[in-house]
């Protein structure tokens, strides 16, 4: 599109910084709302609000003057007290709903995840008719299962169109969470697979996620399909969790998981550490959780038709390249 004016929260952020590219890369005015200064993209020309989603005030202003916001930045985890969860990503959320409707924005683009559906059993070729889940394992798919609630209730107010975008498992280089967290633990040795192996799962190369996120924004209006409308982003075709894993192991030089638990014990472990964590105030994330023990054992796959035929989804780089990509952080990982 070009010459458009957007504001991207957590545009310092993993995804956030890559949405923040592909604006520069047209030729988009970008602002960005973060905890903290990014003199590297200051360099770039990209304008930067400091913050806190949790503050009101300096939430709304940033969205003062700007076309679109798209709205990343969020709390991530499977592990943490509430009111810091629902504080940054259900409140936070309702800030920038706010802003956006205080300053007439015609567009929000809420990044939000496909956990808020998921319920504990296998999601095979799911799509959007999943209702959002009745319980949930963490505060973090709660809490944003309440903040996507919010922005698809706020379209069509105030002139505002507003859509969510539910990227599965974001993977690329400049992670700072998935990869090298996975990376660590298989130095140390304590990586076992959970389940039988056979569990398949969708994930999304960051750049693609990003490229979905301009796509829906410029097919958001009033009165497009998109305005009102949640969607998963993944590549289209499901691989095994556990392969994978491998696969990124072996792209590092390390070697395959051999050692296994069942999903039954993993599942046990987690409610046994989740309690000893709670009781003794332990403010670490537990090694296992019930929630990562599902995720890790289950299927959770997703159909991309929907954002196919409602903004032209496709994604532009392969996993292979997207390997080729990432690799050299792979290999550096200390």
């Amino acid at each position: 599109m070009g010459n458009m004016r957007a504001l991207v929260t957590g545009g310092g952020g993993f995804l956030g910084r890559y949405i923040v590219e592909q604006l520069l890369a047209r030729g988009d005015h970008v602002r960005i709302f973060s905890g903290q200064q990014y003199p590297e993209l200051a360099a770039l020309g990209v304008e930067s609000r400091v913050g806190d989603l949790e503050d009101k005030p300096t939430v709304e202003a940033a969205c003062e003057g700007v076309d679109v916001v798209f709205h990343a930045a969020a709390r991530p985890g499977i592990w943490g007290p509430w009111r810091l969860f629902h504080g940054i990503n259900t409140r936070g959320t309702e800030h920038v709903i706010d802003g956006c409707r205080k300053h007439r924005v015609g567009r929000l683009v809420f990044t939000s995840s496909p956990s808020v559906v998921y319920d504990g059993h296998d999601h095979q070729g799911a799509d959007e008719s999943l209702p959002y889940a009745s319980r949930f394992l963490c505060h973090y798919p709660h809490s944003k299962a309440l903040a996507e609630q919010a922005v698809l209730a706020a379209n069509a107010r105030d002139g505002l169109a507003t859509c969510a975008l539910r990227p599965h498992l974001i993977w690329g280089p400049r992670d700072t969470q998935l990869i090298p967290r996975l990376i660590a633990r298989a130095k140390r040795g304590q990586l076992r697979r959970v389940g039988d192996g056979r569990n398949l799962i969708s994930m999304v190369y960051v750049e693609n996620a990003a490229r979905a996120h301009l796509l829906a924004a410029d097919a958001l209006s009033p009165t497009s399909p998109v305005a009102g409308q949640a969607y998963f982003i993944n590549e289209p075709a499901p691989v095994n969790l556990w392969d994978w894993i491998n696969t990124l192991l072996g792209r590092a030089g390390l070697p395959p998981v051999t050692k296994s638990i069942s999903a039954t014990a993993a599942s046990a472990i987690g409610a046994a550490l989740e309690g000893l964590h709670l009781l003794f105030k332990i403010p670490s994330e537990p090694r296992m959780t019930r929630f990562l023990a599902s995720q890790l054992s289950r299927s959770h796959w997703y159909r991309v038709d929907k954002a196919r035929r409602d903004f032209a989804f496709e994604s532009a780089v392969t996993v292979e390249e997207g390997l080729r990509r990432l690799e050299p952080e792979l290999r550096a990982s200390p």
